[in-house]
């Protein structure tokens, strides 16, 4: 779990129960152990318990927001969450997602053969039943461990999650099915499951392909799931990644390349054409055009001079500049574009607090249904074998619960696709909105072009003279109008002028 302290003063922020107050601090946590959204309002509800708390779990991005009142330490936090049975770390915690990848490789090799046996008669050989067994056992007990385990940690700390639902739905398909083979009739030689209509006895039926399916499909989306979720961190990466990695300072007249991280505030560095401007800072030396498409959506080149700001990432396409640096790191426009982004993807939409609100009750329900499924057949009388077999199926079905799991992946994935694509969200609420847009409205034309002018059409015998002089330019016209003849006149005595 990863700890990022940020002090606040004199923010309009009050934690709950401190009236008054003006200081406060901004954490976030990277939460570990988290298997749905059910899991995440466990653990929002048990720190917001604390006096002086807000907080905010996101279980797409597995981090906590904590608003928390000044004296409220970060130890104090982790201890909440680590409580309420969810791992902590001082480093961002692994996704295993090689180790999930496995799991399921597994599982679908061992859950077709079952499936295709239970659901093909012609496949259902002789003593087809207990190999039916031998194949789910591993997919029930080490596939889908990651379940079991979760649920046992939940039940510890008295709670039910979507795991709980996976587990008993499973192991109870499972454990009837093993019951049915040694003291029911569907361990018999010649035994066969055929599609026909009516009552029959529950003792005569396996449910192995339920047990084996069931952790097969959930494994599968829960690692598309973390998938998509480490693809939409890596796009967040990637945007950090844009900037330049090294730059050519001037100190003491003396010009010097050195890492990114070693410039400083004051210190003058050196753009040539094509070069990425190392950060935010004041042209002092030179002139050119400069690509600021990254930020602002505009393809169309932005002269500058001396004097004139520029911004860190963007891209010198034509003369030789000298920069100032006036911000660096985090207080840079792109740092702050990053941090946009992280924020947005860590915050909560409105349907995504409806989605963690109904998965906070889905679980108790749908056992309280399965249970009233059992007694309900119990008291018609068709017998115990039926009843059970009932009460599983309200299980086996519920337990998937797409809503829980969709809503924050969908949430996330978007925002960072955005970011891949240059659209920066400043949160899932501006996200959610997007449904009601009718019209939209574009405050320039860089917003939809390309940038690479061409030339439309000429006016006039100047062609060839216009291209003749701009050949020795750099500008994106000077490139745009020579593109549109085959040969250029010989020029002499060519000056630049900025």
């Amino acid at each position: 779990m990863r700890c990022s302290p940020v002090r606040h003063f004199g923010g309009s922020f009050t934690p709950r129960g401190y009236a008054g107050f003006v200081s406060t601090n901004l954490m976030e946590f990277d939460v570990g152990g988290m298997t749905c959204a059910s899991c995440a309002m466990r653990i929002e509800k048990k720190l917001n318990k604390l006096e002086g708390v807000e907080a905010s779990v996101n279980y797409a991005t597995e981090k906590a927001t904590v608003h928390a009142a000044a004296g409220i330490t970060s130890r104090a936090l982790i201890e909440v969450i680590e409580n309420t049975g969810y791992t902590a770390s001082a480093k961002p915690i692994e996704d295993n997602l090689s180790t999930l990848l496995w799991r399921l490789r597994v599982a679908i090799v061992l859950s077709v053969p079952v499936i295709a046996m239970a659901m093909v008669p012609a496949l259902q050989i002789d003593y087809w039943q207990w190999i039916s067994l031998a194949l789910a056992t591993p997919v029930v007990l080490w596939c889908a461990w990651p379940f079991h385990k979760a649920t046992w940690t939940n039940i510890k700390h008295g709670a039910a999650t979507m795991d709980t639902l996976i587990t008993i739905g499973t192991l109870s398909a499972y454990a009837w099915s093993l019951y049915a083979l040694v003291f029911g009739t569907a361990g018999m030689v010649g035994m066969r499951h055929d599609w026909s209509w009516g009552r029959s006895d529950g003792a005569a039926n396996i449910y192995f392909e339920v047990a084996a399916g069931v952790t097969m499909f959930v494994l599968a989306g829960r690692y598309f799931e973390r998938r998509s979720k480490r693809e939409a961190g890596a796009a967040l990466k990637a945007l950090m990644e844009v900037g330049a990695k090294d730059v050519a300072v001037r100190r003491e007249g003396v010009e010097t390349r050195i890492p990114i991280g070693d410039l400083r505030v004051g210190d003058q560095f050196v753009v040539r054409p094509g070069e990425k401007i190392a950060t935010d800072g004041v042209v002092v030396e030179g002139a050119s055009a400069i690509d600021q498409s990254m930020l602002t959506g505009e393809s169309v080149p932005v002269e500058v001079s001396v004097g004139s700001p520029v911004v860190g990432a963007t891209l010198n396409t034509s003369g030789l500049l000298v920069v100032r640096a006036d911000r660096i790191g985090a207080n840079t426009k792109l740092a702050q574009m990053a941090k946009l982004v992280e924020a947005a993807q860590s915050g909560k939409a409105e349907v995504q607090r409806l989605a963690d609100r109904v998965a906070a009750i889905f679980v108790p329900i749908v056992i309280v249904i399965a249970l009233a499924t059992l007694g309900a057949w119990l008291a018609l009388g068709p017998g115990v074998n039926p009843a059970f077999s009932a009460a599983v199926a309200v299980l086996i079905i519920a337990c998937p619960c797409a809503l829980g799991l969709a809503t924050p992946t969908a949430l996330l994935v978007g925002t960072g696709r955005g970011a891949q694509l240059g659209i920066l969200i400043s949160g899932p609420a501006v996200l959610e909105s997007t449904r009601r847009i009718d019209t939209v409205v574009l405050d320039k034309t860089g917003t939809v072009t390309t940038g690479q002018m061409a030339l439309e059409r000429v006016v006039g015998p100047v062609l060839e003279i216009a291209a003749a002089v701009e050949a020795g330019s750099e500008h994106p016209i000077a490139k745009a109008i020579c593109a549109g003849v085959a040969t250029a006149l010989p020029v002499t005595d060519f000056e630049n002028v900025p």
